[in-house]
């Protein structure tokens, strides 16, 4: 019975977390949509899914810039099914364009490709013509994606099932709520809070379960971000940030002109929820080990424990420290390459903004984990001593 009682209580938190979950996702999207302008002015034009059937013609000429080298341009003519859209079932004719300006030649279209193709005004004629695009790739990253959850729910069983239920929402809320506040002029800084708040609160519910490890884990991880923002903003005074990095800057500033985002606020998004992740890795971590710390040991004293998760701390900080800055580096890695190659002094590509960002991002989220660990580790010892025991 008492069995019974203990699951339905899990069973009510765990539909309240996701009921609360899916309101949030539903009236923060409607929120944070009122006034979203930036899509008026989008490409309207429909790409369609299409399977190529045979190849018509291909011709190939040449032609020069004024360069020394003469450059090639190859267009293939191909017969293709439409799999998707208005016109699905039906066939038609489409070309691909294959330019040695490019660099990187792209694959030729072969019989039974899927290619994505959309309509380019044909200035000689007055018509559209059909214009190969990318490669469809969804298909395979679909496909990877049921191995990845089938994998998660094999080896993680009901918390693997949750941990899914846990990254849908975490990427709805990023997608469908943060990203439209941004768009729409909303204060981003509020926002990058409130979406962090909840990822917390959610997956640490969801995944985890009401109880004093996820209070713990939570109160330490939010701890953290708090932190981390404070620092991020004084960082970007000091810093004299303009979040004018590249020129995908510039354009996002002029998006919505009635209300123009704040580009040193899409810093300080990047920065908080970039750190998030191994923020909240760390804080669970520390949580569970001190759980097993308290269950395990006879000495349970808040400095005993204190103790312990400052001794566990710094084992896990060397490895998340080197996840968040390879994960960085490696996400810039074309950039970084690309400015260092034409700018030998190096002085100058430090100091360019695009990389101090990067370093920027780097250092905090770093910076983030070690606040998190003694605030969690203190959290966890106040919350398990024995002192705190006695007086409940």
């Amino acid at each position: 019975m008492v069995i019974d009682r203990e699951f339905i209580k899990k069973a009510v938190i765990f539909l309240s977390a996701v009921i609360f979950s899916l309101i949030f996702v539903f009236a923060g999207n409607r929120i944070a949509s009122t006034g979203l302008t930036a899509f008026d002015n989008a490409d309207a034009s429909e790409a369609m899914k299409v399977e190529v059937l045979d190849l018509l013609d291909k011709n190939t000429s040449e032609y020069n810039l004024g360069g020394s080298e003469n450059l090639q341009a190859t267009k293939i003519s191909f017969s293709a099914k439409v799999l998707s859209g208005e016109l699905k079932g039906k066939t038609i004719t489409a070309s691909q364009v294959i330019d040695t300006l490019q660099g990187v030649l792209r694959k030729e279209v072969e019989p039974g490709d899927k290619i994505l193709v959309s309509k380019v005004a044909n200035n000689e004629t007055g018509a559209y013509d059909w214009v190969a695009g990318d490669y469809v790739r969804t298909d395979m990253l679909i496909i990877l994606g049921i191995v990845f959850v089938v994998l998660l729910i094999l080896f993680g069983r009901m918390k693997g099932a949750n941990t899914i239920i846990s990254l849908v929402f975490t990427c709805s809320a990023v997608f469908a709520v943060f990203i439209p506040a941004v768009l729409s002029g909303k204060n981003i800084y509020f926002w990058s809070i409130i979406v962090c708040a909840f990822i917390i609160l959610m997956s640490l519910i969801v995944v985890y379960g009401a109880n004093i490890k996820s209070l713990a884990a939570g109160i330490g991880c939010f701890g953290g971000i708090l932190l981390s923002s404070v620092l991020t903003v004084s960082m970007g005074k000091v810093f004299l940030i303009t979040g004018l990095t590249d020129d995908d800057a510039v354009y996002l500033r002029l998006l919505n002109p009635d209300k123009p985002i704040d580009l040193k606020a899409v810093i300080f998004a990047s920065v908080i929820i970039g750190a998030l992740g191994a923020v909240m890795d760390v804080s669970v971590s520390m949580a569970s080990s001190l759980t097993e710390v308290k269950e395990a040991s006879q000495d349970t004293s808040f400095k005993a424990l204190f103790k312990s998760g400052l001794s566990i701390g710094r084992d896990i900080m060397g490895a998340n420290a080197n996840t968040l800055i390879l994960a960085y580096i490696g996400s810039s890695l074309s950039v970084v390459l690309l400015l260092i190659a034409n700018n030998k002094n190096l002085l100058s590509v430090l100091n360019r903004e695009m990389i101090v960002c990067e370093i920027l991002q780097s250092l905090i989220g770093s910076f983030a984990i070690l606040l998190t660990i003694p605030l969690t580790s203190l959290v966890c010892a106040f919350f398990y001593s024995e002192r705190t025991k006695k007086s409940a």
